[in-house]
């Protein structure tokens, strides 16, 4: 807390009122509803912001869009951008209660567990740019076809006055409002040129091929707020736990992308972790992929399939049976034992799951 905050206490905050009161917190809030109240905040927020939102949501890539976007625009403009993956009933309000007098461009992003959660935080945001980064089989559980996925996804195209999509996404083009203002995006020019991506004629610090789409969505995102395309080389920080780097005893490599996973960006991880081993054993740690309904069998044998070339599959959760490991753990906290003693020195290793499984302490540990 500073001196003139407001101290809105969520999820068990009530404990801290006290505290945020001797830390100089202006007012203290206990609201009956939190996603309620945080929503009145946020709207109250917004009624005051003039300046461009861009709203960036998507099966995939969302967050990692955001921060390439971030990173296009901090050199020219003072950004508010959402930190991490706040994305949701509680991420959308706070980041918009960032926004001070001289912000230039706003960027959210949202999230959603289900049908109507788009809607909400765009009824919050109002954003001015709405970008759908792809449709993949993800949600399932709840939405249960792809088609549905898309329907809630485009539920953002219904508050924004321009769409930046995938030209190939033929699943969501039925729910893309008639008259809307539309600009498409994808990678078409991608280069490798000493460790960096060079994207549509730009060049980023990633050397992650499968984050040329997120790229070029920024890139598109940028043309639609006005702002040329740099000359120069873009230095691009990712939010924790995505495509994280950092090296290990005896030349290895620990590629930490545990915030998340499904089956399209399983197996984009599972080919970087190939390109980034440069002859050294490869071992991936994968959890669960959450919420892919009752095709979630399939979907994780299809991935045991995919990481056929990996040397040394480490499963973990239930679901992860399915990629037929070669050693497995019941949770993320029993994993850290089967890694450490099955990981080397000098291997590269890759750690992915979905959010629910917590690999993150797998990667920090190994990363000790």
């Amino acid at each position: 807390m500073r001196p003139g905050d407001l101290f809105v206490a969520v999820r068990g905050g009530v404990a801290y009122l006290e505290h945020a009161r001797a830390n100089g917190a202006t007012a203290t809030l206990v609201p009956d509803d939190d996603f309620a109240a945080l929503a009145a905040i946020g709207r109250a927020v917004r009624e005051r912001i003039a300046v461009p939102v861009v709203a960036i949501t998507g099966s995939v890539g969302k967050t990692s869009t955001k921060d390439i976007l971030t990173a296009l625009l901090r050199p020219r403009a003072n950004v508010v951008a959402a930190e991490d993956g706040f994305n949701n009933e509680i991420g959308l309000p706070l980041t918009l209660c960032r926004v001070e007098a001289d912000t230039d461009v706003v960027v959210t992003e949202m999230g959603m567990r289900g049908a109507g959660q788009i809607r909400a935080l765009a009824e919050i945001a109002r954003p001015h740019v709405g970008v759908i980064t792809s449709i993949t089989p993800v949600h399932l559980e709840a939405l249960g076809t792809i088609e549905n996925v898309a329907k809630a996804k485009a539920e953002l195209l219904h508050f924004v006055e321009v769409a930046v999509l995938p030209e190939n996404a033929p699943v969501l083009e039925p729910f893309v409002p008639a008259g809307l203002a539309v600009r498409r995006f994808g990678a078409h020019d991608v280069e490798m040129r000493d460790g960096h991506a060079v994207v549509n004629g730009v060049e980023f610090s990633f050397g992650a091929r499968h984050q040329a789409e997120n790229a070029a969505a920024a890139l598109a995102t940028l043309e639609a707020l006005g702002y040329p395309a740099p000359d120069e080389p873009v230095e691009v920080e990712f939010s924790r736990w995505r495509s994280q780097e950092r090296e290990l005893p005896g030349g290895g490599l620990l590629i930490n992308d545990a915030w998340n996973a499904n089956p399209v960006a399983m197996r984009a991880a599972l080919e970087y972790l190939q390109e980034r081993a440069d002859g050294r054993r490869t071992v991936a740690i994968l959890g669960d992929m959450a919420e892919l309904g009752p095709d979630a069998r399939r979907y994780h044998e299809e991935i045991g399939r995919a990481a056929g070339t990996v040397a040394i599959v480490i499963g973990v959760g239930e679901l992860a049976r399915g990629y037929d490991p070669d050693a497995w753990a019941p949770t993320a906290a029993e994993a850290v034992a089967v890694a450490r003693e099955i990981v080397r020195p000098g291997d590269a290793v890759l750690v992915k799951g979905s959010r629910s499984v917590g690999l993150e302490v797998v990667a920090e540990a190994l990363g000790e």
